[in-house]
């Protein structure tokens, strides 16, 4: 009987699609202008412009965590160990701390829209989900 199971487990083709790293980022630019645009509307104009560069940032940081972690991978496979590892993955904490906390310190712009802003990325991956939740609902074949 289980012979059977992985026959026919063997025999379906995979109806999970690649992760698309170019849809997440355009959801992450979409929810950073609609953010923006919503701050500048219902709270103040530098609300949005912090929502704005909270965004900025948030791409930022995808680019970069992207680039380490590809590294980090590549040097695993060849069998090499990346010099200052935690201190590379470490520097980028650091540098976003650095420019919250210098939003914090001025004030010049709310410090909270830039945090919303940040977490562009969390929302677009929600997204992401649910695209994929109701896509693949819809795309259910009858048995």
């Amino acid at each position: 009987m289980s012979e059977d199971s992985e026959q026919s487990v063997e025999g379906q083709q995979s109806t999970v699609s690649p992760i698309s790293h170019n849809r997440i980022l355009g959801l992450m630019a979409v929810v950073s202008l609609l953010g923006m645009i919503a701050g500048m509307i219902f709270v103040s104009v530098n609300f949005g412009i912090g929502v704005f560069i909270g965004g900025i940032l948030s791409l930022v940081n995808y680019f970069w965590l992207k680039r380490s972690l590809k590294s980090i991978f590549d040097n695993a496979t060849e069998g090499e160990k990346p010099p200052y590892l935690a201190v590379k993955y470490f520097l980028r904490y650091l540098f976003l701390g650095i420019l919250l906390a210098i939003v914090y310190f001025t004030k010049s712009i709310p410090v909270v829209a830039v945090l919303l802003g940040l977490a562009s990325f969390a929302l677009a991956i929600i997204i992401e989900a649910f695209i994929r939740l109701f896509s693949s609902v819809s795309n259910k074949k009858e048995i």
